[in-house]
């Protein structure tokens, strides 16, 4: 197979200088087809992409800098293309004899300058990849921009994760093309000057902000709850939520709570700010709360989070995320609760963050947010399943099976009740961890996967601060996080509070 990239010329850019496009694991050989400009970009682009690879990105650029192209007659292409990707929106080669020709659009519109409308409007947008002989979509999605610095960092996400979706879709693979609503702009968006000189002083304001605090603080969320929860209401709605203490200079986040050996902990990541590696850490409850100390439980060399924990065999099993590392890791509880050894590696080689397994008709499914090793972080679903929870586990047939920064990374343990199947998912519409949803699993198979989004929970009166990204239930013990502003001086008080003489916090303060 050969597949050809039509771009255009005048705006070559570095996302485009790629001799190969990974499919199945499989190199498969790309060649340009460089085209007329059909309309012109706004005035002062590519030196306001220069600014920010100076400012926001230290200097390195981005796939979205200008790409010196070689003279036209040696511009690489080696034969007829079996299929076509028409990044312009220009009309459809007549001569061509490809096989597949598809066209990207943003928002409904083609060509660079729909994508660059909607980042001028402030968001990302929706892409679909269209067959142009029948305009059949062949698949959808809704990139993160969590990593995305300025308008060349967005621009750069949404050309990653197009060609994530054109790989899938040239794989062969079945995909899932799910309704996604377009963002609307209140108004005209910005000129690209007002837009580069916003994301500076935002970057500049970013700066300040890390030398006066940890960014970000997450911190844990607890209740006992007789009644219904959250899974029940839809809401924060019930007992008031209380905050587990925290030193200051470490965050804890991504709580899981379990009742083993007749002893409750709640386990999570513990992230020390000095260094920026988290650990798993636990703290035991009794009717009352917490109690005692926190007790690290296991660490290794690489970052540790998110400690999903199952049941199995007689046994209990650990998976924290260690994405970092580049596999998906069991480890056996050999000692509750701070003795663990790593028991097997049930995937390797690839990025897969926030994985947690549910059980579903007789088959293990193991969800996770998958990357590619471009775009964001939270905005792409892989899903495997197996017959045994060490495996060996089998790819979902149309991996990745969602591509919606709003629906798509995990945020706590599967649910069922009243027959149905939920699972939490974190909301990163308005940036990672700002909000979680319910979603209900209305299809999962090895071949098929469906699911609608219920209810949708932020911060606000109930859950002060600015984030939510987890939730969690074991007994009458209902956990979440969020994330709140934790001056350093703050942190410096509570290590030595006869230095500064201010009223400190409780160990599990109520919010």
């Amino acid at each position: 197979m050969i597949i050809e990239f039509r771009c255009e010329r005048e705006h070559a850019r570095r996302w485009m200088s790629r001799d190969t496009l990974l499919i199945d694991g499989r190199d498969v050989p790309v060649q340009i087809a460089w085209t007329a400009t059909q309309e012109p970009r706004p005035t002062g682009l590519d030196a306001l992409f220069e600014l920010e690879r100076l400012v926001l990105h230290k200097g390195k650029h981005s796939g979205a800098n200008r790409l010196p192209i070689i003279p036209e007659s040696t511009q690489g292409r080696t034969g007829t293309a079996d299929v076509i990707v028409d990044f312009t929106n220009g009309a459809r080669d007549p001569n061509s004899s490809a096989r597949q020709y598809l066209r990207p659009l943003f928002n409904g519109v083609s060509g660079e300058n729909a994508a660059l409308a909607a980042i001028l409007a402030g968001d990302l947008p929706v892409i679909d990849i269209v067959n142009e002989v029948d305009g059949a979509v062949l698949d959808r999605g809704h990139p993160s921009g969590e990593i995305a610095a300025g308008m060349s960092g967005a621009l750069e996400t949404v050309m990653a994760r197009t060609l994530t979706m054109v790989a899938a879709i040239l794989s062969g693979r079945p995909r899932i093309v799910p309704q996604l609503a377009r963002s609307t702009s209140n108004g005209p968006g910005r000129r690209p000057a007002a837009y580069v000189a916003r994301g500076l002083a935002v970057s500049i304001a970013k700066e300040i902000y890390r030398l006066c605090c940890y960014a970000p603080h997450w911190h844990v969320g607890w209740r006992f709850n007789d009644g219904a929860g959250v899974w029940q209401t839809g809401d924060l709605s019930g007992p008031r939520w209380n905050v587990l203490g925290d030193p200051g200079n470490h965050f804890y986040a991504d709580p899981f709570p379990v009742t083993w050996q007749g002893r409750t902990f709640v386990f999570f990541e513990d992230l020390d700010h000095r260094i920026g590696k988290g650990i798993i850490s636990a703290i035991e409850f009794n009717d009352a709360g917490p109690t005692g100390n926190v007790v690290p439980v296991l660490e290794e060399p690489w970052h540790l989070s998110y400690p999903f924990l199952i049941e199995g065999g007689g046994e209990l099993w650990m998976i924290p995320e260690s994405s970092t590392h580049g596999d998906v890791a069991l480890y056996k509880c050999v000692r509750f609760p701070d003795k663990w050894e790593r028991h097997a590696t049930l995937l390797s080689g690839l990025e897969l963050a926030d994985v947690t397994i549910t059980q579903h008709n007789g088959l293990y499914y193991l969800f996770g947010a998958w990357r590619d090793g471009t775009g964001g972080y939270s905005d792409s679903l892989a899903i495997y399943y197996a017959e045994h929870l060490l495996g060996p586990w089998q790819p979902h047939a149309s991996n990745p099976v969602l591509i919606d920064r709003a629906s798509t990374r995990p945020a706590g343990n599967f649910v069922t009740f009243n027959g149905k199947l939920w699972r939490p998912v974190q909301n990163c519409t308005d940036g990672y961890g700002a909000a979680l949803a319910l979603a209900e699993v209305i299809e999962l198979s090895p071949t098929a996967f469906r699911q609608i989004v219920r209810h949708s929970l932020k911060p606000g009166p109930l859950w002060p601060g600015r984030k939510l990204h987890t939730l969690n239930r074991c007994g009458r013990l209902e956990v979440i996080d969020g994330s709140r502003v934790q001056p350093k001086m703050r942190a410096f008080a509570s290590r030595f509070p006869s230095a500064v003489p201010s009223r400190q916090p409780s160990p599990s303060s109520a919010l």
